[in-house]
């Protein structure tokens, strides 16, 4: 289901005076009066200090749901990693609290506690409670940051209903406490130590999110990451939060000397290489560190990470670009030399290079040039030419002491040359043929009349009886059906141009009108919602699988623009008189036959005469058959195993009514860990999908077969 995002403002800012510290952070926001419509400095109001944090969070954190309550242990953690990076931290550990409390420590040079000249407050309260301040700006302070805008731990200040500050500098261990980004007490020394470090205990603000539970997954996984583009620093996790349980603590660490290469060994895990070293080069230039590895793999499709300053760039940037420009470059020229391409050969494209590519890219730069806060893409320039360099040196000298990967390597392109080519051919036949067909859209289509696409949904739907159901039972306005016959052909195993062959992927393809591969346009799709209904049983849940796996390998775009659900049809029917109700999971069965005795027992006491009331084991049955009925309760409950034992009516009340249906939103919210999944279902290793079932199956439920 799409998550929900909430987002509630804070406290209304008071009216105290404000302070030169609080003005370098107000914020102007005008209101024109409802009632006459004035426009005077009434109307004006100034947000001082981090209240503007507060009114907007999600302007600085993303939203207010669990991916930006995460936001903030990443914040806290990012002070570490530039400590990291500037070559005075070796150790980071993040430990989940009871009562939802996040502890974040690192043995760093520790926040400067002394006077600042500017906020005539200690250096700690300024970084805590001023947008825009910290060392990160000016020269000294840190060299290399991911933390760019400087506003990261005042955010996860403003945005906690407490928070706690340990700080482990000039002998001793100093203390400050706050609350919603306000000051508790003074700073204060709380003891001795020889050591250096910072620790924040926060505890997120429950006026502000609308979850507060860490997902330990979430927070490994992104922690690992860090570890891999951190070269030498150790990175712990400690889940404490069952200790109020008796329980131990769950440790994990984590530490890389490989660094990136090591991640690239990682991401390859449940794949086959196609060579045996992985390439690996790292150096500076221009001011830019660089840090490039890369390994084939016997897979079709490619995947890429890209960083600067240990942030993703999930739209990658001049960095991605000055490696891709590199790799097509060097690759080709050494291909010449060697006699792997003939003079009248055409070059190989940089789309060549991709197939089977694991490839990270990491940058590390003193002032990163993000687009937007979110920081999903690069544009420093210097960034391009500097990977380029690198790069290319690099690679060169790679293929030339080892001639075994090269030529494994240059092999693999070029086969993936000629598979280029030929699904080129083969998706100008789909396309030649759509428009010999009538304007093409296949046959077995059953569109609806309008044509605005932001009112259009697309059900794709299994096997002809299902179809014809939907057929009669939708709104042939804004819904249109399409029926699969069969399965589709697994596309994780599989290149473009035998894809293009399977008759029922041609048909999606011609009825959404986005085309594929390099022509993929997204503005042309003709329906802004893609709907897959497959029946609740095995084979409706494998039919569901691989089309997620054609969506997420080549239609990520659909997904990420939010134009992909999967409907979810009830599983049960349950019956008591005159009153029927749909279950749609199979939790609910007994809770909702046990409402509907309730509700009829309280309607009998109403009249003169009462039924015997039922007992907890009246209720206990096991689902029955299709219409089987449950004597001792009166109860008929109808199983459906598929959506065509449905009739329209029924079909469209539950699952295709718009003002009652029920359907889940596919996002990718992990692009990794939805990379490795689906490597593991769908791929060709056999050992990590058995794992992966075995470790799994206790977790399924209502399973069919």
């Amino acid at each position: 289901m799409p998550k929900k995002i909430s987002a509630k403002s804070g406290p209304t800012p008071s009216g105290k005076k404000k302070s030169a510290s609080q003005s370098t952070a107000k914020q102007l926001s005008s209101k024109t009066s409802a009632k006459d419509g004035a426009y005077t400095a009434k109307q004006i109001t100034v947000l001082e200090g981090l209240a503007p944090v507060r009114k907007r969070p999600g302007m600085y954190i993303g939203n207010t749901a669990a991916e930006g309550l995460h936001h903030l242990v990443w914040e806290v953690v990012d002070n570490g990693i530039d400590e990291a990076m500037a070559g005075y931290c070796k150790n980071i550990t993040v430990e989940l609290m009871p009562n939802h409390r996040v502890k974040v420590s690192d043995d760093g040079r520790g926040i400067p506690v002394d006077k600042h000249k500017q906020t005539k407050k200690s250096a700690l309260e300024t970084v805590m409670t001023i947008l825009h301040a910290g060392g990160k700006f000016g020269d000294g302070g840190y060299k290399v940051s991911g933390g760019l805008h400087g506003v990261g731990v005042s955010v996860v200040n403003a945005l906690s209903q407490y928070l706690r500050a340990e700080i482990k500098r000039d002998g001793k261990i100093w203390m400050q406490e706050y609350s919603r980004g306000k000051v508790q007490n003074k700073l204060k020394p709380i003891g001795k130590s020889t050591e250096t470090g910072t620790t924040i205990i926060f505890e997120p603000d429950p006026e502000i999110f609308s979850v507060l539970d860490f997902n330990l997954d979430t927070i490994l996984s992104h922690l690992r990451q860090q570890a891999y583009l951190t070269k030498g620093v150790k990175i712990t996790v400690i889940d404490s939060r069952t200790t109020a349980k008796g329980q131990t603590p769950d440790y994990y660490a984590f530490y890389f000397e490989g660094g990136i290469a090591s991640y690239v060994q990682h991401l390859n895990s449940h794949k086959a290489p196609k060579h045996q070293n992985t390439f690996y080069v790292e150096k500076e230039v221009q001011g830019v560190n660089v840090e490039v590895a890369l390994r084939y793999t016997e897979e079709y499709k490619d995947t890429i990470f890209s960083f600067a300053n240990n942030i993703h760039t999930v739209e990658g940037g001049m960095h991605l670009t000055g490696f891709r420009t590199a790799l097509t470059r060097t690759i080709n020229s050494f291909a010449r030399k060697q006699g792997y391409l003939k003079e009248k050969d055409e070059n190989l494209t940089s789309d060549d290079m991709k197939e089977g590519l694991t490839a990270v890219v990491s940058v590390k730069l003193k002032d990163p040039q993000f687009e937007g806060q979110t920081k999903a893409k690069l544009g420093n320039v210097e960034a391009k030419s500097a990977v380029d360099q690198v790069t290319s040196s690099g690679l060169q000298i790679f293929l030339e002491e080892n001639p075994r990967d090269a030529e494994a390597i240059i092999g693999q392109c070029i086969l993936a040359a000629r598979a280029r080519v030929a699904a080129r051919t083969a998706r100008d036949s789909v396309l030649r043929k759509g428009a010999l067909d009538g304007l093409t859209l296949p046959g077995k289509l059953a569109d609806c009349s309008s044509r605005n696409p932001e009112e259009c949904e697309l059900y794709i739907v299994e096997g002809d009886s299902a179809g014809g159901s939907a057929k009669q039972g939708r709104d042939r306005k804004f819904q249109a059906i399409l029926p699969l016959r069969g399965k589709i052909l697994n596309v994780e195993k599989a290149r473009l141009d035998r894809m293009l062959a399977n008759n029922e992927i041609k048909s999606l393809i011609i009825a959404m009108g986005t085309n594929i591969g390099e022509q993929f346009d997204i503005s042309d799709l003709r329906y802004h919602r893609i709907i897959i209904m497959t029946d609740a049983d095995v084979d409706g849940a494998h039919i569901r699988t691989l089309l997620l796996t054609l969506f997420y390998r080549y239609f990520p775009e659909i997904i990420k623009q939010g134009h992909l659900y999967v409907a979810q049809p009830p599983l049960y029917k349950v019956q008591l008189g005159k009153e029927g109700k749909y279950v749609f999971n199979e939790d609910n069965l007994e809770k909702v036959k046990a409402e509907m005795l309730a509700a009829k027992k309280s309607s009998s006491q109403k009249g003169k005469t009462a039924p015997a009331a039922k007992t907890k084991d009246d209720l206990s049955g096991s689902s029955s058959e299709e219409g089987e009925t449950e004597s001792a309760t009166s109860i008929s409950v109808q199983r459906y195993k598929g959506l065509g034992e449905m009739n329209p009516s029924q079909l469209w009340e539950t699952t295709m009514d718009p003002e009652r249906r029920v359907m889940k939103k596919i996002i990718i919210e992990d692009a990794e860990k939805a990379d490795e999944v689906f490597d593991i279902l769908m791929g060709d290793e056999v050992a990590p999908r058995k794992h992966f079932i075995h470790t799994h199956a206790k977790l399924v439920k209502n399973l069919d077969i």
